[in-house]
């Protein structure tokens, strides 16, 4: 198990941009597949971007080619970058995480995926 705390959540105006930090306790950080989800109010918890130990990353349609992931295992910590923000966009932003695990990018994305998970950072896009 892993203790994740994100930050970085805030409001927004529709086009604007925000970058998420999830800092995470632990010396096995870099074992570690990290994943972004969020969670809209009524809505279920959405895989939004993933990556591998190797680097390797996946996202879905909706927010493929506005956000980013990445991760710096030096510092514990995983990012996401988020560009061109829509009001669709506004939920509770959560990172997840798990030792090892097959991964692969479909599963990546499944909540069920992650044993650990952090206590969420609120974006709201809206003008």
């Amino acid at each position: 198990q892993v203790d994740l705390v994100e930050s970085g959540g805030d409001s927004v105006v529709p086009g604007g941009s925000l970058r998420l930090s999830c800092a995470a306790t632990g010396n096995t950080y870099g074992s570690y597949n990290l994943a972004w989800f969020r969670q809209a109010p009524g809505g279920e918890r959405e895989g939004i971007a993933s990556i591998h130990t190797s680097g390797n990353v996946h996202y879905p349609d909706s927010v493929k080619g506005r956000f980013t992931i990445s991760r710096v295992n030096a510092k514990n910590t995983l990012y996401l970058r988020m560009n061109s923000l829509k009001p669709e966009d506004t939920a509770i932003y959560y990172c997840a995480a798990r030792f090892g695990g097959v991964w692969r990018p479909s599963l990546s994305l499944d909540p069920q995926f992650y044993t650990s998970w952090g206590q969420g950072t609120q974006v709201t896009v809206s003008s």
